[in-house]
């Protein structure tokens, strides 16, 4: 049950200090007074063990209906990891912000994609929704790294709770990623972390192989629907950061299929990894875009779907995600099925 709500503590001064000295945004009163974030247990609906969130709801949302955000930690964090750049932006709009733990790092089974995991965050969702007035049309969803995973494999197997999706330097299919961090027949320690979620290395058997693809965003992907879906990735990463760009470009192309868009060519993906730029771009892949704040190399859509390749590594860019995901405005029901 979702009723019982425990206040456990309030992080602030920490994370006060680093939002105070970030410069005002377009609300700019935001950074005049104390942001801290509130820690919550909820018990899961699923096995009733109680699960950490930091949450920040502005006054307003007793009154009026507020968008979310509900942002997600990266792979080896918890929901104590700082993301206040993020928290802040969304302050400065008066949004309310949830900050799960959905099972804290990556290195166990009950975590990293899990069914548990995924009902953690829609659960801290549905108190938001029935504790405030939540604007239903702005319900976004965001991380990077392993919150990029996260964000993506929410998208695919529960597209209808959200309005839209900024994804960052996602991990979209595990098998993959298990390999790249596998020197010389030696597991690093990425693959060491998703041998313990999954049960094992790939081929282990055919109930790890499932555990691969279950924890997979490219796998569900393709179930996004009208879902607007922002996939961002650092033409660097992989070379000076830990996933190749190859993991935007095959989440991006499984939603391309569907929608019966042009797919991002093998040949491309390579002059991307090898060479850093394309050798023939696109229109759209050398467009000026002012808000997305950074100069990128390829850029393309699908449905609603858009996947850019932008000069820089294994990073986030808050400001761009958030701009993009304001301007989404999409009908997020308030439960539905998962996609099977």
């Amino acid at each position: 049950m979702l009723c019982s709500l425990f206040f456990v503590g309030i992080l602030g001064t920490t994370f006060q200090k680093q939002l105070q000295a970030q410069p005002a945004g377009e609300a700019g009163e935001i950074s005049k007074r104390e942001v801290s974030l509130q820690e919550i247990q909820l018990p899961s609906s699923i096995d009733g063990t109680l699960q950490k969130s930091l949450v920040w709801i502005p006054e307003s949302a007793k009154t009026e209906a507020r968008p979310v955000l509900v942002f997600l930690h990266s792979w080896s964090a918890g929901y104590r990891q700082n993301n206040m750049d993020w928290v802040k932006l969304a302050a400065e709009r008066n949004w309310i912000v949830l900050h799960p733990d959905f099972r804290g790092p990556n290195s166990r089974p009950e975590a990293c994609g899990s069914e548990l995991a995924q009902q953690d965050i829609l659960d801290v969702l549905d108190w938001a929704q029935k504790e405030y007035k939540v604007d239903h049309n702005r319900v976004y969803l965001a991380g990077g790294s392993g919150g990029g995973h996260m964000s993506l494999l929410m998208a695919g197997r529960h597209p209808h709770r959200f309005s839209a999706v900024s994804s960052w330097c996602p991990i979209t299919d595990l098998v993959e990623w298990h390999r790249f961090h596998v020197k010389d027949g030696v597991p690093g320690t990425y693959a060491k972390m998703i041998e313990k979620s999954c049960g094992g290395a790939p081929g282990t058997s055919g109930a790890v192989d499932l555990q691969y693809k279950n924890r997979s965003p490219r796998v569900w992907i393709k179930n996004i629907g009208d879902l607007p879906v922002d996939i961002n990735a650092g033409v660097h990463d992989g070379h000076t950061g830990s996933v190749p760009v190859r993991h935007s470009l095959w989440a991006f192309n499984e939603i391309a299929k569907v929608a019966n868009a042009p797919l991002v060519s093998e040949e491309e993906m390579e002059q991307l990894w090898t060479d850093l730029r394309l050798k023939n771009p696109q229109p759209g892949d050398t467009v000026e875009d002012m808000e997305y704040g950074m100069p990128f190399y390829l850029r393309r859509s699908a449905g609603t779907a858009r996947v850019t390749i932008f000069e820089g590594g294994h990073v986030a860019v808050p400001t761009s995600a958030i701009a993009w995901l304001e301007k989404q405005n999409r009908p997020a029901q308030k439960a539905s099925p998962q996609v099977k």
